[in-house]
């Protein structure tokens, strides 16, 4: 029989466990062939995710929880379920129930038939603001085009993978991690499904449009060397423009003179110039800080408590 580890990240889900736990008891009870096991990381919350926890392992043996020692980010709690997953496949999801438990059955039939990395995609975005889903769709297409990856866009951290990806993606301890991007690094047979996001059950995302800057940024840094490069050729071609104008200055002061004018083309231009150079030392500060982080050479994160015992 094989065993299939549910793995959930939790922040303050105080209000969404109950019925998560509900949901996974009912898969388990429809799919009966399989070995489960039910992995909340505890992200750190603040409120009473880790209560509930416990209670759900003192009722339930199947279920299992990590708490982190503070709030080390979904990316890194993901990784600490790669970690303490022992399973001959893993479910990775959410648990505001916006992944829908039913969408998992069909999952391991692909599972079966042998993919090891199922993965799943929304149908549409249409339930985002407009100007989200559009800066969403300008993002994939210029990271779909500046790196060698083949990049999934619309598809998240839902999915369903083999041991193999498992022990893959436990192999990278990279600090400033882009799992989506992971997925794809790591190769494998992949196949996609269809699925359409459910309503939040209780509360707010706390992932907002800063957060998705963040992961944005970490997603072309991690990637791709492309602005580095941008930025070269775009100092490149200002210094040859710049050089072209000077030598048009002096051949026409040469020629036929040039009085003193020219003040607002002047202050233009060394707007123009001092820009293009605070935004190349922006990008190149970006991977630096990448270097500077990585260097330091701190665990990804730290465990508090495992089923509610020191570590």
């Amino acid at each position: 029989m094989k065993k299939i580890c549910i793995i959930v990240p939790a922040y303050n889900e105080e209000a969404s466990l109950p019925e998560m736990y509900r949901q996974l008891c009912g898969l388990r009870e429809e799919q009966k062939n399989y070995e489960w096991t039910f992995l909340f990381v505890d992200d750190g919350s603040s409120d009473g995710t880790s209560r509930v926890l416990a209670d759900l392992r003192a009722a339930d043996g199947c279920v299992t929880y990590v708490r982190l020692s503070r709030n080390f980010g979904k990316e890194n709690a993901m990784l600490a379920g790669f970690d303490y997953a022992d399973a001959d496949a893993v479910v990775v999801m959410d648990c505001d129930l916006q992944h829908p438990v039913s969408v998992i059955p069909e999952m391991l039939r692909e599972y079966e038939a042998g993919y090891e990395d199922v993965y799943a995609r929304r149908r549409d975005r249409g339930h985002e603001p407009p100007v989200r889903r559009f800066l969403t769709k300008i993002y994939y297409r210029l990271l779909q085009r500046s790196t060698r990856m083949d990049v999934l866009p619309d598809a998240g951290d839902f999915r369903l993978l083999d041991r193999r990806c498992v022990r893959a993606l436990c192999q990278l301890r990279e600090r400033q991690r882009y799992t989506k991007g992971l997925y794809c690094w790591i190769g494998f047979r992949k196949k996609e499904i269809f699925f359409d996001p459910a309503d939040r059950l209780s509360g707010r995302s706390s992932f907002g449009m800063a957060g998705l800057l963040n992961l944005a940024i970490d997603g072309i840094t991690s990637f791709t060397t492309a602005p580095l490069r941008i930025s070269t050729v775009v100092g490149g071609l200002v210094s040859v423009a710049a050089f072209l104008y000077l030598c048009f200055i002096v051949g026409k002061t040469l020629v036929v003179g040039e009085p003193v004018q020219g003040f607002p083309t002047l202050i233009t231009v060394i707007l123009f110039l001092g820009g293009i150079q605070l935004l190349s030392i922006g990008i190149i500060g970006e991977y630096i800080a990448r270097i500077f982080n990585e260097t330091k050479g701190r665990p990804v994160y730290i465990v508090d408590k495992v089923n509610g015992k020191d570590v």
